[in-house]
This record gives C-alpha cells, structure tokens and sequence, in this order.
C-alpha cells in the first residue's frame, strides 16, 4: 500500500534510507513517477534500497553522506532540484547500560547526529522550499523530522538520546506556525519502539513494538494530512507524556531500569 496517493509527492529526499525505518519510508514512497533522493553512510546497504525503489519503479539517486557534514547536505539538498517531501530520519541511538553516565564522546556524538544532523537536513530544506512555487493548495513543499516518544521522558539509561529528540520535537512543532505561512509544512515524527536494527540492541521490554513498514504507512499518512506532530502508538505516547509530567524523582525512579541502551562501542553506521 502507498499511502502518498493520499498527496502525490514527485520528489522525495530521505536520510538515513539504508535501513529502519528510512528504508520502508523509502520504498513505501517508490513508484513511477517518484524521484527518490536517498542518503545514509553505509554504502552496501543503501545501494540495495536503491535497487529496490528503482524496481518499484522510482528514479533513485542515492548518496553515501554523513548528515553531521552540513556543508555536504547543503550541497545536496540545494542540488536536488525541486523538492515535494524531505524527511529528516538518520539519527542514532544509545545510553547507558552500566549504570554509569554516558562517555562524553558518546554524549556529543548523539546530540551530533540526532539533533545537527536533523538541522543539517530541515534548514537547507525549508529554505530551499520557501523559493519554490505553490501548488494548487498554497504549500510549496513539506518537511517531517524523526524524533521519538523518548522526547517526553528523562530515561536515566538513554539521558542523551531523550534530549536530543525532545529539542528536535520543540523545535520543528514551533518552526511549523511560522514555517506554515510561508507554505511549507512541517511534522515531527514520534514513533515508539520499532522493529529495526537500532532496538535490536536494547535489553527491556519494548510495549507497543511495531514494524518499519507499519510505522512509515502512519508517518506517511500523518504528513499527507498536514499535522504538526504525530506520535505513536498514541497509548504508549500517552504514557510516556504522563510520566515525563511528574516531578522528576518520580519519573526518573519509574523510567530506571537494570538495563538500558547499550553504548555506541561496537555499532555499525547505517
């Protein structure tokens, strides 16, 4: 099922396409007449996405980038020509699993990926759409950032990663008043926990685990309809919102667990 039928979208430019998440975006999006742009750093898998749109029958041109260079997706957002939709997805994800705080190379690289590297890709997006032309409706183009319902709870064992999507989520839902004006819409994305290689690594139950697949016919949908925000599954959104409402002592004794995150140490770049 492509739920873009809902708004055609002709070019799309997604980040963080070689696996996860990125990838059902991506072949969720394939079709004839879709242009695909699609990055991710690691090359043997990205290709393998390409090759897979291209036979949905998508244009595909894929780029092994690192979204932390900014002056490199610059190059390539304001290269790629019109843009319907892009989707800031890359992000990494990491804690501590030792019941010790997080190295500080850990610390900076997550909040590098997570929250610049989202930057990196909206800013130059966002400019590059507010010159483009209207469509029949007034929007000139739309932007959906991932960031997760981690970005409403202060979990001891991934204080970082939390972070970081809680100030990429602030920051795209207040962008999008503005941003709307100029006819560019704007969503932030916050899924729970999805099937993907990034939470084959934690060491807790995970409510709610849902597939990629799944995950991007909802962000999909949520971005056709224009809406600021979209969080899911809405009960496990509703929980985490809950706690991270409560004092802090309380929040953060019900969110510590034996087992958290596990570190970067030993993670593959996707």
């Amino acid at each position: 099922m492509n739920t873009l039928n809902a708004a055609p979208h002709n070019a799309v430019l997604i980040t963080g396409a070689s696996s996860g998440i990125g990838k059902a975006l991506a072949l969720a999006c394939a079709k004839p007449g879709v242009g695909l742009h699609l990055s991710g750093r690691n090359a043997a898998r990205l290709a393998e996405v390409a090759d897979a749109c291209r036979q949905l029958g998508a244009t595909v041109d894929d780029r092994v980038l690192n979204v932390c260079d900014a002056g490199a997706m610059a190059g390539w957002i304001a290269g790629a020509g019109h843009l319907d939709l892009v989707i800031a997805n890359a992000g990494i994800s990491a804690g501590s699993d030792d019941g010790k705080p997080e190295s500080a190379a850990q610390v900076r690289e997550v909040f590098a990926v997570n929250l610049d590297g989202a930057l990196n890709t909206a800013l130059p997006a966002l400019t590059a759409m507010m010159a483009q032309a209207p469509d029949a409706a007034g929007v000139r183009g739309r932007i959906a950032i991932v960031a997760s319902v981690a970005a409403f709870v202060p979990a001891p064992g991934a204080a970082t990663y939390c972070a970081a999507k809680a100030a990429i989520d602030r920051w795209t839902v207040a962008t999008a008043h503005t941003a709307a004006q100029q006819g560019v819409l704007m969503t932030s994305v916050c899924p729970g926990y999805i099937r993907t290689a990034m939470t084959a690594g934690n060491r807790f139950p995970m409510p709610g685990l849902m597939d990629a697949d799944r995950a991007a016919g909802i962000i999909l949908h949520a971005v056709a309809a224009g809406r600021r925000r979209v969080a899911f599954p809405w009960w496990v959104a509703g929980f985490a919102k809950l706690v991270g409402a409560l004092p802090p002592r309380f929040s953060t004794a019900l969110l510590a667990k034996p087992a958290g995150k596990a570190s970067l140490a030993g993670r593959t770049a996707d």
